[in-house]
């Protein structure tokens, strides 16, 4: 198996362009385990969110970046089937120019490990502002209910479920990296070990001495803290709409119901009124033929037989309407 990356020197430049190692000599080089490179899987482009500190590298497999950073190079590996390759380009622009730069006066790992969490973050946000528009867009006509109709629209309907569903994912994605960084954070033996130059240098940090990366890395917990609690937000107005939309819904099938029973009532009392006829129908005779008056009593009586069937089956109806469930 061979993994594929792009490896930048301390200075920012590309050292190697989609160069090609095998697992096991890329693992013998960098002092890692092979049960290591688990993490930065380059033929899975969906995984679980990773920091994994080791003696000499720390791997971040963090949304569209796998990365290996030490204390003098970068490893950028090309993850085959990503489709996310305009935040890739724009990282790697803001890596070299982060690595370049000592302004800030933070060690090599860590100018590094800030341009991977600065694109993360950026790369999150975009993706809210992008579901957020159509979304609240979808919300407020979906809560306009001047015209039932229309907010019963069908393809509105569908356009919520399929907004639901991408920001389910998104805030599912979003708590995956607020935990992969809040893993480090509540580990004091891994933060002091991230400080891989000092390691270089023959300076081995306690394990309480990690205050510089514990506030980088606590600065974009916060960031990714918000942008979960924004689609959280989001998604519980989508649920108090689908809640609305539902009772609507409801109310419907309800009137819908109560018309359906009414028009059986009333087919009920036609039915009635028209036995009368089958009745005196029959080729017998009833002694009524000659009768002056036969018709309009039996008329009479049919009509009376069928209103009174209206009558007590809508008596019923209203009596059950009563009962609470």
């Amino acid at each position: 198996m061979k993994l594929r990356c792009t490896e930048f020197d301390q200075n920012g430049a590309v050292k190697t362009t989609a160069g090609e190692f095998l697992k096991s000599d890329f693992c013998q080089h960098h002092s890692l385990l092979p049960r290591d490179l688990r993490t930065i899987d380059t033929y899975s482009v969906y995984q679980k969110p990773t920091i994994l500190v080791r003696p000499e590298a720390i791997l971040v497999n963090i949304a569209h970046l796998k990365a290996l950073l030490k204390s003098d190079m970068v490893v950028l590996f090309d993850t085959y089937g990503s489709t996310d390759s305009y935040n890739q380009s724009i990282f790697i622009y803001d890596l070299q120019e982060r690595l370049r730069s000592q302004k800030d006066g933070l060690p090599f790992e860590f100018r590094a490990l800030e341009a991977i969490l600065i694109s993360v973050t950026s790369s999150l946000q975009s993706e809210l502002d992008i579901l957020e528009g159509p979304v609240n867009k979808l919300l407020g006509d979906l809560e306009d209910l001047a015209d039932i109709e229309e907010s019963m629209n069908g393809d509105k309907l569908r356009d919520l479920l399929q907004y639901s569903k991408k920001l389910s994912k998104f805030e599912q994605d979003s708590l995956s990296i607020r935990d992969a960084l809040e893993e480090v954070l509540d580990n004091d033996d891994d933060l002091a070990a991230m400080y891989l130059s000092d390691k270089r240098a023959g300076k081995y940090r306690a394990p309480e001495d990690h205050e510089e990366v514990e506030l980088l890395l606590e600065a974009y917990y916060k960031q990714t803290e918000e942008i979960a609690a924004k689609a959280s937000t989001l998604r519980q107005h989508m649920r108090s709409t689908e809640e609305i939309v539902q009772l609507i819904l409801d109310v419907s099938r309800n009137s819908l119901m109560w018309y359906d029973i009414r028009l059986t009532i009333i087919t009920l009392s036609a039915t009635v009124v028209s036995g009368y006829g089958a009745l005196f129908g029959m080729n017998l005779r009833n002694y009524f033929e000659n009768d002056p008056y036969a018709f309009g009593l039996v008329s009479g009586l049919a009509l009376m037989s069928g209103l009174g069937a209206f009558a007590i089956a809508l008596r019923k109806l209203r009596t059950l309407a009563k009962i609470k469930p």
